[in-house]
């Protein structure tokens, strides 16, 4: 349905016994404080807290919002416009999440607005062609204090002020305005200038998948009916088919209600001999009747509960009793359990005792690709009660989980970060598996949350158990076990008969000297691939980068080339056979001379997945190798697809990312290669060692889980790190130990919090100014102790704007807490008001990773 508003219509004066309602709504922009609209009276019945309704913001704008509150006090700045329409009878955002996003809002300095614009899918936010208009910051800027326009950039703007005020147009206008078929980079770089701002024309997005299904007409289902059809159509062979198909499919004598319920139609002409008009001229002459039916998008409907049991361990057993047992005292128990020890059934059986107890259940998980095989599992035992709810879904099948949670379809869902703003509202138990994942951190858009936070306040206000579950736990989780906070359950032994992986470390410094590495691969590592080839096993190979090179340059005058828009070189991507920047995504096409010297003699400096790919495929002809990063999944159902091929054992090699480190369970995989280790410990950051103690062991965990004797080979230029002692005998707590006495000492968390405020300007002297200021604004509230910096970041530019870094180093205690989020966010407002900086931004990152 179309609801577009351009006036609001005057409203008739209130009866003397009738009732002034206002309405505090959220809307989905980044504002400070809630906007109060006044509910129409025939109305008044109508509106409920948590419920979508249509509201006009500003001269020509029209939003849909989030009810947030009810009352009878008009706001006191302003007259208070009338709700244009409400769209739903009953609330699509629970009270428990209210308070939640409300929390959320507060706890990462955002606004109420980024939460709900973040939370709800976008099927559930109304919107359609988008329009761009002049934005109000630059109408009432002076004209000497507006970012330089390009040419193009000034006919857009032109086109905007040559009509009535308020004028808009959409993206197709503004592309016949330039004359070009590529002019999204326009838009985008006015709206980085402030000069224009987009809206939609509303429209609600959301449409049910409909089924298009035929059923034999009522009268011909009596036997003497179908014998005289059966005479009437013997002459028409292909009509005769399609009965026929219709009759084999549904037992019409056996099964009236089966003949009302129907068949697809397509089911009906799916077979080479069936004819689509034969089909269509039996609905016709009324033989068969086609209607209409809304179904799920989930094959999850016709799953049978499958109530498969298994049996747990004698290990397995006990840590599941111990953990029951500690949520007597303890609402958040952390189960610490080497790779392969057997947490996932220990998952489902408690999974199960929820659900009995009438409870819901949500199991988070860091990366969409472990959805794919923990679903699977999962189904066999929950069927139909189970959602599934990740980023690479469409709207509308997000939307489905969405109202499936909402009308109690849905028990347990299983899910990556987002899947904390569903609208549970009766949640017995959390489970946040690999817990320590940074996958879990959400960096740009606000709100900037770590969803295992979340999720623990989640439970908290829900009153629910959480379950932390990891082989390699966070520092700051597993310092709360060791103060009380939390419960420990340990697994210090894998499920069955596997033991844990043999760890070699191979010095690729020595093997560069002795002029045996090749293609970086060391002998070491190519004759253990050559061996478990040989012998049908699989193997895992781990390079944290994607792409083909990290950069290109030219051998004769050295040039590199960088994205126009960001402080990085270009990536080389061979398959497409161009340069990409991995943080703005502009791309060059590969150049066949160097620019600055025309010479020819250009390389490739470094490697990626896609390198390693591409040389194995070369130096193991034999192997089906396959390549999991981000290039190679971004299509819906393409991690599904990967994992799968390499479970059927289609693919030998397995070359990938991070993404290849977290929780995936193959039988067959015995050898595990960490290709470049150094790049992951040398990072330049206070938990540099964390991570690669974490991605180290959780990738060396994919080797030898179903009773084969894995191996894993690290290749590093420095095998005497103190690091990997520790990685060798699998020595968690002596990790541990190490890393919270250096985390005490510097003033790290767990024993501090961190805030990270990031100053970005187009123009690079104002932003460090800015950045100084609000520093000295900073040091004035906080103290200079407890305020670092600015500095430029190691990548200082991205997307046009100059960075400027500020770290904040705050005492735990919760009333501390607080008021410093207050006094940053005033030494933010007071620098943002200043004329010189009003095209700063200013980014606040809360416990970032």
């Amino acid at each position: 349905m179309s609801l577009t508003f351009d006036f609001v219509q005057p409203q008739p004066e209130p009866a003397a016994d009738r009732v002034t309602l206002f309405a505090d709504v959220i809307l989905p922009l980044p504002l400070p404080k809630l906007y109060t609209y006044r509910v129409p009276f025939e109305l008044n019945d109508q509106v409920v807290i948590g419920g979508r309704v249509i509201v006009q913001f500003g001269a020509k704008r029209t939003l849909s919002c989030i009810v947030a509150a009810v009352h009878e006090t008009p706001p006191k700045d302003y007259q208070a416009k009338y709700i244009l329409e409400f769209i739903d009878e009953t609330p699509v955002v629970t009270q428990p999440q209210l308070k939640l996003f409300r929390w959320m809002a507060d706890y990462y300095l955002c606004t109420l607005g980024e939460v709900i614009n973040a939370a709800l899918p976008a099927a559930l936010k109304l919107n359609s062609e988008s329009r761009v208009q002049l934005h109000p910051v630059w109408l009432n800027t002076d004209e000497a204090d507006r970012y330089p326009l390009s040419e193009q950039e000034q006919k857009v703007v032109a086109a905007l002020l040559d009509g009535e005020e308020g004028k808009s147009m959409t993206f197709t206008e503004v592309g016949d305005v330039l004359g070009i078929a590529s002019f999204h980079k326009v838009i985008k770089s006015l709206m980085h200038k402030e000069t224009i701002f987009l809206f939609e024309h509303l429209a609600d997005k959301y449409s049910p998948k409909v089924v298009k299904k035929v059923r034999l007409a009522h009268h011909y289902v009596a036997e003497a009916a179908l014998e005289g059809l059966f005479a009437q159509l013997a002459s028409r062979a292909k009509q005769l088919d399609v009965l026929m198909r219709y009759l084999q499919k549904v037992p019409v004598y056996q099964n009236e209600h089966a003949n009302h319920n129907g068949i697809e139609k397509a089911y009906l002409s799916s077979a080479p001999h069936l004819s689509p008009s034969a089909v269509n001229t039996l609905i016709k002459n009324g033989v068969l009747e086609q209607f209409d039916v809304i179904v799920s998008r989930f094959p999850l409907d016709d799953a049978t509960e499958a109530n498969m049991h298994f049996r747990l361990s004698e290990t397995q057993q006990a840590a599941h009793d111990d953990i029951l047992d500690q949520f007597n005292t303890k609402d958040i128990v952390l189960l610490h359990g080497v790779t392969g020890a057997g947490k996932t059934e220990i998952y489902i059986e408690l999974i199960r005792q929820a659900l009995d107890g009438g409870g819901q259940v949500l199991y988070l998980l860091p990366e969409i690709a472990l959805t794919a095989q923990i679903v699977t599992r999962l189904m066999r035992v929950f069927g139909s009660r189970l959602g599934v709810y990740h980023s690479k879904f469409s709207d509308n099948e997000r939307v489905e989980v969405w109202n499936g949670v909402l009308s109690g379809r849905f028990q347990v869902v299983v899910g990556v970060r987002s899947s904390v703003f569903l609208p549970f509202d009766n949640l017995a138990l959390l489970i946040v598996d690999e817990e320590h994942e940074s996958s879990y951190k959400q960096y740009d858009p606000a709100p900037r949350y770590n969803a295992r936070e979340v999720a623990l306040m989640m439970a908290n206000f829900q009153g629910a158990k959480t379950l932390l579950g990891s082989a390699t736990p966070s520092v700051e989780t597993y310092y709360q076990t060791r103060t009380g906070r939390y419960g420990l359950v340990s697994l210090t032994k894998r499920y069955g008969e596997a033991g844990l992986p043999e760890i070699e470390l191979v010095d690729t410094r020595k093997a560069r000297e002795a002029k045996t590495l090749l293609n970086h691969f060391t002998p070491e590592l190519m004759a253990e691939m050559e061996s478990k080839l040989a012998q049908k096993e699989q193997v895992i190979l781990f390079q944290n980068r994607r792409g083909y090179a990290p950069f290109i340059n030219c051998l004769d005058c050295g040039w590199i080339p960088k994205c126009t828009n960001c402080a990085v070189s270009l990536s080389y991507h061979k398959q497409a056979h161009e340069l990409r920047c991995h943080y703005c995504g502009h791309h060059d096409r590969m150049p066949v001379q160097c620019p600055a010297c025309g010479s020819r003699n250009i390389k490739t400096v470094g490697f990626g997945t896609e390198k390693i790919e591409d040389d194995l495929k070369v130096m193991l002809p034999q192997a089906n190798v396959q390549r999991m990063d981000l290039d190679t999944t971004r299509a819906k159902n393409s991690y599904q697809q990967i994992i799968s091929d390499f479970e059927q054992q289609a693919t030998n090699v397995l070359v990938g990312t991070q993404m290849v480190t977290k929780g995936l369970d193959f039988a067959n995989v015995s050898l595990v290669g960490i290709i470049n280790a150094d790049s992951i410990i040398h990072y330049p950051d206070f938990r540099a060692h964390e991570r690669a103690f974490q991605m180290f062991v959780q990738v060396s965990g994919r080797a030898g889980r179903k009773g084969k004797k894995g191996k894993v080979i690290i290749q590093t230029a420095d095998p005497q790190q103190v690091i990997f002692e520790k990685v060798i005998r699998n020595d968690y707590l002596e990790f541990y130990e190490y890393e919270i006495l250096q985390r005490r000492e510097h003033g790290y968390p767990p024993f501090m919090r961190i805030i990270r405020l990031t100053v970005k300007h187009m123009d690079q002297l104002l932003c460090e100014r800015a950045a100084i200021l609000l520093t000295g604004e900073l040091v004035e509230r906080l103290g200079r102790e407890a305020v670092l910096g600015p500095e430029a970041p190691y990548i200082f530019r991205i997307r046009n704007f100059y960075l400027q870094e500020i770290t904040i180093k705050l005492s735990r205690e919760h009333t501390v807490l607080r008021a410093a989020k207050a006094d940053i966010l005033d030494a933010i407002n007071l620098i943002r008001d200043q004329k010189d900086y009003k095209q700063a931004r200013f980014v606040a990152d809360v416990d970032p990773m």
